[in-house]
């Protein structure tokens, strides 16, 4: 006889507290024991939401009415409170420090089976598995404030898989990672999805990391009703032009072939990984010559010089510089940001910086904001005040500016950002996507001439992250110098002209972009190459196509055919 589902939702609707309506809206799936479920949507239309309904969170903690019924292993959610309901399903948060309480890393793996009463021993020897499965065992008695946002990740999915529950929940696990984390992470996954006893409900934008691993699709439109529910690899690839046009993320393998697909060169099937879309060009017997690495792409990253630093050089080039172009040319501007022998520990910093001609440190909040806007990876670090339309307010009010001239800005920002609807709403309330889109907002309000965005993708949706950077690249041109922190290789080939490499905190590479992406350097500082370069790298048939990394080197109209 099967097992009854482990999760069963009717009719599912949530409204938060003070939101104008519900999202999602009258949804109803069941996941069974041994499936990886995978959730899909367009920024703000309730996955994350979802999922702390899956938990009993909504409605017990967080401040939301629910309509229709979630069953947890046959348990009512509504019925049953959270600490009886975490038996069956652990938590791993979008925001990991909303889930950190104590002061060690081993002591917060502990921390959900002590509770639950589980014997010592056990405890222990969970926490150890754990650990050593998300590669945190070494760090075990450091305080989890020593983690990069990366690491802290990787130690809540440690505690959500101490706590031994037959449902594992994700939203976002590997938006702070680098490479290796993510590897790491998806091994982990991927051990829990082979032996049947699990079921793993995953919220990921990161679909070139989770394909391999999924076995059913389910997507929400953009007002959170349920569209799509079928089996993963069937739906990617057989409605990828519907997904595409409610602006969910695609594999990048897939964005390859449908452009492909445009300019004439038809991959069928539509591969869903770099290993696929390699195998399918060599298939072709003919391609098209791609377009030049310097075809236009305006700049996200910035270095005016064109050189390769080794880890030994004792000056590294400036961090950053503006590059304005005139017509076919770019004519380089002196260093906008300079740091020289620049180190930084908690409590002191060695080094001077220069930025905009003087350094941060010693300016004052007023001119280090008109200076320079900042994007933290987390956006809840920078949201103080008590309404979207405030938060915006209080960028421009730190400058003088007059209530009658903020305004017209703060209506044409949220105009810019999609949350016109939220004006009034609280920032904590917005879903991951939205208090993205509002700190890039607060950053750029006040006009600064140096715009530093951390991880700037992190939580969008695909439309709203081509938006997001389409804007970055315009204001560069317009002379804004842009910096951006980011483990996604593919955003950084896509869009940056120059690349500083580091790894353990040093820098390895500074240089032109194509040139860091073909060396070995990459590799050593622990990424990846961009799953288009490592698609194009090893085809036999079509050495042009090597260097090929970026989306805009693929021929836009050809007359090959397949």
């Amino acid at each position: 006889m099967p097992h009854p589902p482990l999760l069963e939702l009717d009719r599912v609707s949530i409204r938060h507290e003070g939101a104008r309506s519900a999202t999602p809206i009258d949804v109803s799936f069941t996941v069974a024991r041994g499936e990886v479920v995978l959730i899909l949507g367009p920024s703000g239309c309730g996955k994350s939401t979802l999922t702390l309904a899956l938990d009993g969170l909504i409605p017990h903690a967080v401040p939301a009415t629910l309509d229709g019924t979630v069953l947890v292993a046959g348990l009512d959610t509504s019925e049953h409170p959270v600490g009886a309901l975490s038996e069956h399903v652990a938590m791993v948060f979008q925001d990991p420090d909303a889930q950190i309480v104590t002061g060690t890393v081993l002591d917060e793996v502990c921390f959900a089976p002590e509770n639950q009463l589980v014997a010592a021993s056990e405890v222990l020897e969970r926490a150890e598995r754990a650990l050593k499965l998300v590669g945190l065992w070494s760090r075990r008695a450091e305080n989890p404030d020593t983690l990069s946002g990366g690491g802290r990740q990787r130690l809540a999915i440690a505690c959500a898989l101490a706590m031994a529950a037959p449902v594992l929940v994700l939203d976002e696990p590997t938006a702070n990672l680098d490479p290796a984390g993510i590897d790491e992470v998806y091994a982990v996954l991927r051990e829990l999805a082979s032996d049947r006893d699990h079921a793993v409900v995953l919220v990921e934008h990161n679909l070139d990391a989770a394909v391999d691993i999924v076995d059913r699709v389910i997507v929400l439109d953009a007002d959170g009703r349920l569209v799509i529910d079928g089996p993963a690899r069937e739906t990617l690839r057989e409605r990828a032009d519907e997904l595409a046009a409610l602006g969910v993320w695609l594999p990048v393998s897939t964005l390859a072939a449908m452009r492909l697909r445009d300019a004439g060169v038809v991959l069928d099937p539509l591969p869903l990984t770099p290993a696929e879309l390699g195998a399918a060009l060599d298939a072709v017997p003919v391609l098209p010559a791609p377009l030049s690495a310097s075809s236009p792409v305006r700049s996200t990253a910035l270095s005016p010089r064109p050189a390769v630093h080794s880890p030994t050089s004792p000056h590294a080039a400036p961090a950053a510089a503006v590059s304005r172009r005139l017509g076919q040319g770019v004519i380089e501007a002196d260093p906008v940001i300079r740091a020289r022998g620049l180190s930084v520990q908690r409590g002191g910093r060695r080094g001077p910086t220069v930025v905009e001609g003087v350094d941060p440190a010693r300016c004052d909040a007023r001119d280090r904001a008109r200076r320079i806007g900042f994007v933290f990876q987390n956006p809840e670090h920078q949201f103080i005040a008590p309404s979207v339309a405030e938060e915006l307010a209080q960028s421009l009010r730190v400058q003088g500016t007059p209530d009658a001239e903020a305004e017209p800005q703060i209506d044409a920002m949220l105009r810019r950002f999609g949350l016109e609807s939220l004006r009034e709403q609280h920032p904590f309330l917005l879903s991951g996507g939205q208090k993205r889109r509002l700190s890039v907002g607060t950053a750029l309000i006040a006009g600064a001439p140096v715009l530093a965005l951390d991880e700037p993708t992190f939580g969008q949706d695909r439309a709203r992250a081509s938006e997001l950077l389409d804007m970055l690249r315009t204001l560069n041109d317009e002379g804004t110098t842009v910096l951006v922190v980011t483990h996604d290789l593919q955003l950084v080939a896509d869009y940056a002209s120059h690349i500083a490499a580091m790894h353990d905190g040093r820098l390895l590479a500074v240089g032109p972009a194509a040139e860091v992406l073909a060396g070995p350097l990459v590799e050593q500082a622990g990424l990846r190459h961009p799953p288009l370069a490592r698609a194009t790298r090893g085809l036999v048939r079509h050495p042009s196509w090597h260097g090929v990394s970026r989306m805009s080197q693929l021929p836009v109209s050809s007359a090959a055919g397949s």
